[in-house]
């Protein structure tokens, strides 16, 4: 029996997606030069497939209806990110959002910049 199709996104999947967030609506062979401009050199036949996998998974929608058939994505960086983060609290940590910060954070020095982004969300929530 065949396994049932996952619904979050695998590497490649996800590589895909990021493309879309990046440049918006494009056909399967712009998708694939930007790969190609990028260092990562994909079969059209493969670039097409992983296309109509996340069409089918309800990741992008088709914007035309002759060829060169166009897409654009359907859910939004914010939400497959949230979902995959979410995930990852959930099976790796607990749901603990404390060791998942505690892990984040004490992997290495953070830099000034990353500082001032984490005190700014920090006086967000404050406010």
């Amino acid at each position: 029996m065949a396994r049932p199709r996952a619904k979050e996104l695998t590497e490649r999947e996800l590589e895909i997606m990021q493309v879309f967030w990046d440049h918006g609506e494009q056909s399967a062979q712009e998708l694939r030069d930007r790969l190609d401009d990028s260092g990562r050199d994909l079969a059209y036949t493969t670039v097409a497939t992983l296309v109509r996998i996340l069409h089918d998974k309800g990741f992008i929608e088709q914007t035309v209806e002759e060829r060169p058939f166009r897409f654009q994505p359907v859910r939004s960086f914010e939400e497959v990110s949230g979902n995959l983060v979410n995930d990852l609290l959930s099976r790796v940590f607990g749901g603990s959002r404390e060791k998942l910060l505690v892990s984040l954070v004490g992997q290495k020095k953070l830099s000034k910049q990353e500082r001032d982004a984490l005190r700014q969300l920090l006086e967000e929530q404050d406010s």
